[in-house]
């Protein structure tokens, strides 16, 4: 019988399906064609670059707004009213224009309250109030370097933030720019997760005011009196602002009223352009990238203050670098060379009429209007630097009459004509009163502890740009050159103070001693009448003439 012959043996590419080998030859192409891999091969890495994303300037803050002084109810508050004041006092100024304010608070509920805030200021252009009021880090102060209250452009909408976070509710603006244009009422939330403003209400209205502005933010928040209350700082804010008028309403229905203690209206400061050593070496090369200036020359004398032609000539010089090279074209070893160079050169200060101190005869009147004492000085110091930043200090002291002669000074902390109220110990401020030693002026004062006794300081810091510890703007950091002219103004105001203690001690022992012998002028005319002789009449003469004798001595 025939064999039959085995099947030839197939190679293994032959016994695949023809569906099979389309399908090998997708696998092959896969990382070719970057087809998604399976989720089985994704790396840890993988996991966590998925959950990476960008975070909004809002809801970094809406998530820490402890960091803008909003950690707890009572703190809430007053920041919220803090902040609007603020923008009031700043827009009135701005404006020329003295500032006519009202606070109201309404308490609706026990932990509920609406703030208003009304100025009598320019206003704000109608595009521009949804910007203001409902983004964070939006304004004009930020990049200017001339004195102002508000800085980084937080303080109002992070307030609208707090009160729709805590309420619900939108912040409602009212404002008017001239009697011959409408009034525009707003009501705006703000969209944290893209920080910018939603507009819940757009409308025009009657309003009766030919200029101003009207806020509105209802929030949660506990009213208490006291210290670090909204009582407290008004007053403090109508002694740091004496040409203000305030009027306070508060949620018992009592009225306050602050009228303006000077019609002298503060200096207006003027911008200026940065100091040459008061800026770092990244901040240098990105000026010089930015600059409209075509030579590297005249990016010197006139993007930078206190730097005339001569100086930049000198400065190059020194750097190894050619008056007409393009600043553009600055690499970042020839920067470094530059920035060394001007360092190396000394520099007049920079100008300080960019600063708007408040003045020792304004200061005195703010204090005299609101404190009963027996004793006032104040003090201006020159303007110093920090840091390349102008800065002016000055000190007030008030002593005796109705303050309170058995607690530590009531101390008054200011940054550019505004109370800081919180953070106390952390200020270079306190810290400045704590290291002058009091004794040397007559003042009680235990080891590491504020003076004590019936005293009242308060201690101004004005700056183009004040350094702050935190975005609260709360504590004054401690910069060297900051405490020394504080200390230098506690100094100059003690010893008018000592010399003030040492007059009325003098005068007491003196009144002292004449009383004393004034208690025996009977007695000595008793012996004179019998040891002379004389007769009960001129024995009267004798005693009125000596009482008139001690008298003249007294006065």
């Amino acid at each position: 019988m025939p064999v039959k012959k085995p099947a030839p043996t197939r190679k293994s590419s032959d016994s695949v399906a023809p569906q099979n080998r389309s399908t090998s030859r997708k696998k092959d192409l896969a990382p070719a064609l970057s087809l998604p891999a399976k989720p089985e091969t994704l790396t840890e890495a993988d996991r966590i670059a998925a959950k990476q994303r960008d975070i909004s300037v809002s809801e970094f803050f809406l998530k820490n707004r402890h960091l803008l002084g909003f950690d707890n109810p009572k703190k809430a508050l007053l920041t919220t009213i803090k902040e609007a004041v603020d923008n009031s006092l700043d827009a009135c100024e701005e404006a020329h224009l003295l500032p006519e304010i009202l606070i109201e608070v309404k308490q609706i509920q026990e932990d509920r309250f609406i703030v208003i805030v009304e100025d009598n200021g320019p206003g704000v252009v109608k595009e521009q109030i949804p910007k203001i009021f409902g983004k964070l880090l939006y304004g004009s102060k930020f990049h200017s370097m001339k004195q102002s209250r508000g800085q980084q452009g937080i303080g109002i909408s992070a307030a609208g933030m707090y009160g729709q976070l805590t309420t619900g509710t939108p912040t409602k603006i009212t404002s008017r720019i001239s009697s011959r244009k409408p009034a525009h009422y707003f009501e705006i939330h703000i969209d944290t997760a893209k920080n910018l403003p939603t507009i819940v209400k757009d409308e025009v209205v009657d309003w009766k005011p030919p200029h101003g502005t009207r806020v509105e933010i209802e929030l949660e928040g506990k009213y208490q009196k006291g210290r670090h209350s909204v009582e407290d700082y008004v007053r403090q804010t109508v002694i740091a602002n004496p040409h203000a008028t305030i009027t306070y309403l508060l949620p018992t229905g009592e009225r306050e009223a602050y009228k303006a203690a000077s019609r002298q209206f503060p200096i207006t400061p003027r911008e200026i352009k940065p100091h040459p050593h008061g800026i770092e070496l990244g901040i240098l090369m990105k000026m010089l990238k930015s600059t409209t200036s075509r030579r590297v020359k005249a990016f010197l004398s006139t993007d930078f203050a206190r730097v005339s032609s001569a100086v930049a000539t000198n400065i190059l010089k020194t750097a190894g670098i050619s008056d007409a090279a393009r600043p553009k074209d600055i690499a970042h070893n020839e920067a470094d060379k530059l920035y060394r160079a001007i360092n190396a050169t000394k520099l007049m200060k920079p100008p300080t009429d960019c600063l708007s101190p408040i003045g020792e005869n304004a200061l005195l009147q703010g204090i005299k209007k609101n404190v009963e004492a027996d004793f006032y000085t104040a003090i201006t110091r020159p303007p110093a630097v920090y840091r390349g930043n102008p800065f002016q200090i000055e000190v007030a002291i008030a002593y005796g009459g109705k303050l309170p002669a058995e607690e530590f000074v009531d101390l008054m902390r200011f940054a550019n004509r505004v109370p800081l109220l919180y953070q106390q110990s952390a200020c270079a401020i306190s810290k400045s009163v704590l290291q002058t030693s009091w004794r040397n002026y007559g003042i009680d004062q235990s080891k590491g502890a504020l003076p004590s006794g019936p005293i009242l300081m308060a201690v101004h810091m004005a700056s183009v740009w004040v350094p702050f510890t935190s975005e609260s703007k709360e504590a004054v950091a401690s910069y060297p050159e900051i405490i020394h002219e504080i200390k230098l103004a506690l100094q100059e105001c003690g010893r008018r103070l000592d010399a003030f203690i040492r007059k009325g001690r003098r005068e007491a022992e003196a009144r002292r001693k004449k009383d004393y012998i004034k208690s025996y002028l009977p007695h000595i005319g008793i012996g004179l009448r019998e040891i002379l002789s004389f007769k009960e009449k001129d024995e009267k003469k004798i005693l009125d003439l000596l009482t008139d004798i001690l008298e003249r001595s007294r006065e």
